[in-house]
C-alpha cells in the first residue's frame, strides 16, 4: 500500500516549504520535490493546502472507569473520532484503583484498547505506594514502553496522591529515566470547600468552580514542582487552567528547571460562566476538573503558549452524557468530571491560533503535535514529516468550515462544549499509518488497526552526572 501526497506545503514545526510526500508500508518514504513514485500509489492531491504531522492529544480518558460509571467513549469510538479531526495518536491513562496492582490496570487497559483504530500509548498512575509499586514501574519502563508516570493530586479518598507517595515515586521515576505528570489541585482544600459548599445549600454545578479556584491549583501546581526541583526530575503538569499555575511553571523554567505545561483546548476556549446556566443538563455538560476559568485566565494561558511556557494542547477527553451527569443532581459532588473534545482540538485551535494571529502554522503544529512527541520520547517518529517517519498526516485545508455540533460529531456523547462554533480550517485527509482513514467527510477506519507505541526511557542523566549535580561538582571530579 503507497500513498503519494502532492501539491501541498509541508508544515513542520520549524519551517514550511513546497513538498510532495510518498508512504509506504506505513512510513514516510520520500519528501520533496518532483517525486520519482512507483507506479499504483494513490494519490491525494493537496493543493492550496498544507501537509502536517497528524495530531498527538497526550491527554485523554477512554472507557474509564470513574465515579461509579464508565466514560461513554471506548478506545474504538475515540480514536476514530480523533482521526476525524486531524489526530492520529492519542496518550491515554492507566489509573489503578488504590491498592490495585500497577501491573493488573496496565494489563487491563492494554485489553480494552485493542479496538482503537489509530496509534496509542498509556501513561500510567501512581495512586498508592509500597514495594510493589516500586517495582512495577521497573517493568513498565523496561518491558512495556512506558515512560510517564501520572500522579492525582486531588479526588481525595479516592486516587489521590499525597506527598509521601510522591516523593516515592518522583525518586523511583528518576532512577529510571520517566518523566513524573501531575493533575495539579489540592486535595485537601478542595475538600473542605466542597462540604463548606454543601453545608451552605450550594448544592447545584455552580458549586463546582466555587470548589475549586485558581489557587487551590497554584498551590499545588508550585508543591508538585519544587518536589520535582529537590529530587531533580523532569515534571510535566496536565491540564493548567490558570493564571497561577501557569505562573508556577513559568517561574520553574526561569530557574532553569525541566518543567513542561500542558493546556487544554477547552480552557481556552470557555469561560466559567457555563456553570451559571439555569439548565442543569447544560451546566453539569461543562463539569470536569479543574474547571473551566474565568476570561483573564483564558488570556494568560494564550500568552503561555505563545511564549512558549505551556509546550502541548489535549482535551483531557472523557465523555459522560447526560444520564450519567445526573447522578449529581442534588450534589454536584457526584457529577462525573469531564467533557469531549479529541475530534474537535486542532479546529479549534487553528480558528482561535493561527486564524487570529495568535500562532503560525509552524507553532501550531509544535502545540499540536511536535511538542508531544519530543517530551514523551517519539520524535521524530511521531510528530514529523521526515524519512523514516510514521506516515500519519493530516492534510489541512485552511480556506474549508465546519459547524462543529453534537448531532453531527463523532464523538460518543450527546454534547459538545465547542456546540454551534464555525471553525475555518479543517483536515480534508487523515492519513494513519499510511492509510486514508478520512476523505472529505467521510471516515474508513478499522477497529484494531491502531498500535500501541512504546515510549522509550529518556537517555539517563543519572549516575556520575546525577551526582555531579547534586554536589555542585563538575562531571568526573574526585574526592580523595
Amino acid at each position: 500500500m503507497s500513498l503519494h501526497i502532492k501539491g501541498g506545503t509541508v508544515v513542520t514545526a520549524e519551517q514550511a516549504f513546497r513538498a510532495e510526500v510518498y508512504c509506504a508500508d506505513g512510513r514516510i518514504a520520500a519528501v520533496g520535490e518532483n517525486l520519482d513514485v512507483p507506479a499504483g500509489a494513490e494519490v491525494v492531491d493537496a493543493g492550496g493546502q498544507y501537509v502536517m504531522p497528524g495530531g498527538i492529544d497526550p491527554h485523554t480518558h477512554m472507557q474509564l472507569p470513574f465515579m461509579g460509571t464508565v466514560a461513554s467513549e471506548d478506545f474504538f469510538t475515540g480514536t476514530a473520532a480523533g482521526l476525524a479531526g486531524g489526530t492520529t495518536m492519542i496518550i491515554d491513562f492507566v489509573i489503578p484503583n488504590p491498592q490495585q496492582p500497577l501491573m493488573e490496570a496496565y494489563k487491563q487497559w492494554r485489553e480494552w484498547a485493542e479496538k482503537a483504530c489509530a496509534d496509542y500509548s498509556f501513561h500510567v498512575a501512581v495512586t498508592w505506594w509500597d514495594e510493589s509499586v516500586h517495582r512495577d514501574m521497573e517493568t513498565l519502563v523496561k518491558k512495556h514502553g512506558v515512560n510517564s508516570f501520572k500522579h492525582f493530586m486531588a479526588y481525595k479518598g479516592a486516587i489521590m496522591a499525597d506527598d509521601e507517595i510522591l516523593v516515592n515515586s518522583f525518586q523511583r521515576a528518576r532512577e529510571l529515566g520517566a518523566i513524573c505528570t501531575v493533575h495539579a489541585e489540592n486535595g485537601e482544600l478542595v475538600f473542605t470547600l466542597q462540604q463548606e459548599l454543601i453545608d451552605k445549600g450550594i448544592n447545584g454545578p455552580e458549586g463546582h468552580p466555587l470548589s475549586r479556584p485558581p489557587q487551590v491549583e497554584g498551590e499545588a501546581a508550585n508543591r508538585a514542582i519544587r518536589i520535582a526541583e529537590v529530587l531533580d526530575v523532569p515534571l510535566y503538569v496536565v491540564h493548567n487552567s490558570c493564571r497561577q499555575s501557569l505562573e508556577a511553571i513559568t517561574r520553574a523554567r526561569s530557574e532553569g528547571q525541566r518543567v513542561f505545561g500542558e493546556v487544554l483546548a477547552g480552557h481556552l476556549l470557555v469561560d466559567d460562566s457555563v456553570y451559571r446556566n439555569t439548565d442543569f443538563e447544560f451546566a453539569a455538560a461543562h463539569v470536569m476538573s479543574p474547571p473551566f476559568r474565568a476570561k483573564e485566565h483564558q488570556r494568560a494561558l494564550w500568552r503561555g503558549l505563545q511564549s512558549g511556557n505551556l509546550h502541548t494542547t489535549a482535551t483531557d477527553h472523557c465523555c459522560f452524557c447526560a444520564p450519567q451527569k445526573a447522578a449529581g443532581k442534588d450534589d454536584f459532588r457526584l457529577i462525573p468530571n469531564g467533557t469531549g473534545g479529541v475530534e474537535d482540538r486542532m479546529a479549534v485551535l487553528w480558528h482561535h491560533g493561527v486564524g487570529t494571529g495568535r500562532l503560525t502554522p509552524s507553532e501550531f503544529v509544535r502545540v499540536t503535535s511536535t511538542a508531544a512527541a519530543q517530551i514523551f520520547n517519539i520524535y521524530p517518529r511521531k510528530g514529523s514529516v521526515s524519512i523514516g517517519a510514521d506516515a500519519d498526516l493530516v492534510v489541512w485545508d485552511p480556506e474549508g468550515s465546519r459547524t462543529i455540533s453534537a448531532k453531527t460529531h463523532h464523538q460518543n456523547i450527546d454534547f459538545n462544549i465547542f456546540e454551534g462554533m464555525t471553525v475555518k480550517g479543517i483536515p480534508s485527509h487523515t492519513v494513519s499509518a499510511g492509510k486514508l482513514v478520512w476523505k472529505d467527510g467521510e471516515l474508513n477506519v478499522e477497529k484494531g488497526a491502531g498500535n500501541y507505541v512504546d515510549r522509550p526511557p529518556f537517555a539517563p542523566y543519572y549516575g556520575a552526572m546525577q551526582e555531579a549535580r547534586r554536589r555542585k561538582e563538575p562531571t568526573g571530579v574526585k574526592r580523595k
